[in-house]
């Protein structure tokens, strides 16, 4: 008997043992779906974040595209009213004189020779004078150009046309500039997104392996548990068979001593009460 009650004793230690680490495996489990949870929950949070800077983008890059469009219409109609000017200045320029055009080159190719070349006085001398001519000359042809109406028109035009176009082209830049800020901060969002996923997914494995452990943790904590049941039925049964043995022993030599005293009894020898009693016990009285 107290060899089966021992080894009920380990099997209940055995069973315990693994209800605590089960528990603790079972608390870890928990420790990994809040953290795995935690982590989706930040995925999605920088996946809409993200998403919020795509649509930006996009917008933006397609305002730029229209605003490139006007740019490109601008440009246009620089390059047609400036062609369209030259030749208007060709008809009203005396004939064999130089464009204007070509004479302000000129001026700026003198004036450069002037700052970087180390002449003598009097080629420096010829050299200023030649300066001074050509630019009496440029103004004198402005000033002839300003007396025609239709060369100050299309000079406005002009000017506003390459004012319009500087406007749209920083517009552009301006817009661009923003599109490729949100397009950057995009990428920045899933690039954390990317490893913040990865980190829910090692979450997860742990989830599933800590949750693993725990389940055959259990599995032999409920094995140890009906081991201690077995012992408990074999030890129950045994002892209900001691105490029927038992029982059956007491009332055989209760029989016995009960024929005893009914034999003195017989035989006339005195009684005692407790003899009496006895007897009656037994069925002789």
């Amino acid at each position: 008997m107290s060899t089966l009650e021992e080894k009920r004793a380990e099997q209940n230690a055995e069973a315990e043992k693994h209800r605590k680490l089960r528990d603790e495996l079972n608390d870890k489990t928990k420790e990994w779906v809040e953290k795995r949870d935690r982590l989706n929950a930040m995925v999605r949070e920088r996946i809409e974040q993200a998403n919020a800077h795509k649509e930006k983008r996009d917008k933006l890059n397609s305002e730029v595209r229209e605003m490139k469009a006007q740019r490109d219409k601008w440009n246009k109609l620089v390059s047609e009213l400036s062609e369209k000017l030259i030749q208007l200045k060709r008809e009203k320029m005396p004939q064999g004189t130089l464009p204007l055009k070509k004479n302000k080159a000129q001026l700026r190719a003198l004036e450069k020779k002037h700052m970087t070349t180390v002449l003598p006085p009097d080629k420096e001398r010829e050299l200023v004078e030649q300066i001074g001519e050509l630019s009496m000359k440029i103004k004198a042809m402005e000033k002839e150009y300003e007396q025609f109406e239709e060369i100050r028109q299309l000079e406005k035009q002009l000017k506003d046309a390459k004012r319009n176009a500087e406007q749209a082209h920083r517009k552009v830049s301006e817009l661009a500039e923003k599109a490729q800020k949100e397009h950057d901060e995009m990428l920045r969002l899933f690039d954390e997104a990317d490893k913040l996923r990865k980190e829910a997914d090692q979450a997860q494995e742990k989830f599933i392996e800590t949750k693993l452990k725990a389940d055959e943790e259990h599995r032999k904590h409920i094995e140890h548990i009906r081991q201690v049941h077995d012992y408990d039925k074999i030890i129950s049964g045994m002892q209900q068979k001691l105490r029927k043995s038992k029982k059956e022993k007491d009332e055989d030599s209760a029989r016995k001593e009960a024929a005893e005293i009914f034999d003195r009894f017989k035989a006339g020898e005195k009684l005692s009460t407790e003899d009496l009693m006895i007897l009656q016990k037994s069925g002789y009285l």
